[in-house]
C-alpha cells in the first residue's frame, strides 16, 4: 500500500480538515469572548500559537493511533482485519460537516455585521435624544496624583446616570480614550451614537472639592446646562447625585421612585474609605498584576475604615478575579478570596 493510500486509510486527511474547521471556530469564539472578559492581547496570541502547534500533533496522533471499541491503540498493535478506521472516518466526516455548517453560519453573520459596520456611525435621525456620554473629567488639582479622584467622580456620575432606564448611557470603556472638551464634539457624539455630552473638571485641595460640569447638545453644539459645585469632601456624594438628577431632568427622562433612591444613595459615610475606594478603582482600571495588587490593598484599607462598604467588597472581588488573567496567579488561588469578598458584601448590605 502506498504512503498516500495509508494516510487516507488512517483518516489523516479527514483529521486535518476537521482540525482546521474546529480551530477556526475556536479562534472566532476566542476573539469574541476574550475581550468581553478584559483579557490582555497576549492571551489571544498564545491561544493561536497553541492551536497552530496542535495541528501537526493531531496529524501524528491520527497516524500512530486508532480508536477501537477497546480504547485507543497503536496502529501497529491492530490487525488489519479488525481495524475500524473506515467507520471512524465516516464519523469524522459527519462531525466535520456539522461543524462546517456552524462555521458557515458564523461567517455569514460576521459578513453581514461587517457590512453594517461599514455604513458608519449612526445618523442624526437614528440617535436617541435621551442619550449621553460622560467624557473624562479634567484634573485641575495642583497635585497630579489626584487623578484617581477625578476619575472617581466621573465614574460615580456615570454609574448614577446608568441607573435611569429611560436614558441611554455610554460606558466608560467607550469614552475613556477621549479627552474632555474635544474640538470635534459632533463627530465624537456621532461615533458614540449619543445626542448629548457631559464635560467636566475636578479640583481637590485637602477636604475641599470643586466640580465643574456642562451638559452639551453635541449635535447642535448648544450648552443646555452648566454649574460649579464648591463643597467639602464629605458632600461629594450629594454633588454627584444632584448632577445626575439634574441631567436626567434636563433630558426629560422618566425617573421612578426606586431610580431616584438609587441616584441619591450614599455608598459610605466615611470620606477616607471613599478616597481609598477610588484609589483602588484607579489602579484596578490599569489592568496589570502590580496595579491589581495595589488595588486589593486599597480596597482592604477602605473596608477597614468602613466594614459595611459594599462597593469596596465588590472592588476587592473584581481585583482577585482579574489576577488570574494579569498575574501569575491560578484561579484556584484567586477564586476563594473573591468569593469571600462577595459573601461579606452580601452580609454588609443586610446590616
Amino acid at each position: 500500500m502506498s504512503f498516500f493510500a495509508e494516510l487516507k486509510r488512517r483518516n489523516v486527511y479527514k483529521v486535518a480538515i476537521a482540525y482546521a474547521v474546529v480551530s477556526w471556530l475556536l479562534i472566532q469564539a476566542a476573539s469574541i469572548f476574550l475581550p468581553a472578559f478584559d483579557a490582555p492581547p497576549w492571551v489571544m496570541k498564545i491561544f493561536i500559537i497553541v492551536v497552530i502547534f496542535g495541528f501537526p500533533v493531531s496529524l501524528i496522533l491520527s497516524w500512530a493511533f486508532e480508536i477501537t471499541p477497546e480504547g485507543i491503540k497503536l496502529e501497529s498493535e491492530i490487525e488489519p482485519t479488525k481495524s475500524i478506521a473506515r467507520r471512524t472516518g465516516r464519523k469524522i466526516v459527519a462531525v466535520t460537516i456539522a461543524l462546517a455548517v456552524v462555521a458557515a453560519g458564523l461567517f455569514m453573520y460576521q459578513l453581514v455585521r461587517s457590512k453594517s459596520d461599514t455604513l458608519g456611525p449612526p445618523t442624526t435621525a437614528t440617535i436617541a435624544n435621551k442619550s449621553i456620554a460622560v467624557l473624562p473629567f479634567d484634573n485641575l488639582s495642583r497635585d497630579p496624583d489626584n487623578a484617581y479622584f477625578c476619575e472617581g467622580v466621573q465614574d460615580e456620575i456615570l454609574t448614577r446616570l446608568a441607573k435611569v432606564a429611560d436614558l441611554k448611557v455610554i460606558s466608560r470603556t467607550s469614552t475613556q480614550h477621549f479627552k474632555s472638551a474635544p474640538e470635534n464634539l459632533p463627530q465624537i457624539a456621532k461615533q458614540l451614537g449619543v445626542a448629548h455630552i457631559l464635560e467636566g473638571s475636578v479640583q481637590k485641595a485637602n477636604d475641599q472639592v470643586r466640580v465643574n460640569v456642562q451638559l452639551i447638545n453635541a449635535l447642535t453644539d448648544a450648552h443646555l446646562w452648566a454649574d460649579t459645585y464648591d463643597r467639602k469632601l464629605t458632600d461629594i456624594f450629594a454633588v454627584e447625585s444632584e448632577i445626575a438628577k439634574t441631567i436626567a431632568e434636563t433630558l426629560q427622562a422618566r425617573l421612578t421612585g426606586s431610580e431616584k433612591s438609587s441616584i441619591a444613595k450614599t455608598p459610605t459615610v466615611n470620606p477616607e474609605a471613599y478616597e481609598l475606594y477610588l484609589k483602588g478603582r484607579f489602579f484596578w482600571n490599569k489592568r496589570s498584576g502590580t496595579d491589581l495588587r495595589k488595588a486589593i490593598d486599597y480596597f482592604e484599607r477602605a473596608i477597614a475604615k468602613d466594614p459595611n462598604y459594599a462597593l469596596a467588597y465588590v472592588g476587592l472581588a473584581d481585583s482577585y478575579l482579574l489576577l488570574s488573567s494579569y498575574a501569575s496567579v491560578s484561579p484556584r488561588e484567586s477564586l476563594p478570596p473573591a468569593k469571600a469578598a462577595l459573601k461579606k458584601r452580601s452580609s454588609s448590605m443586610i446590616r
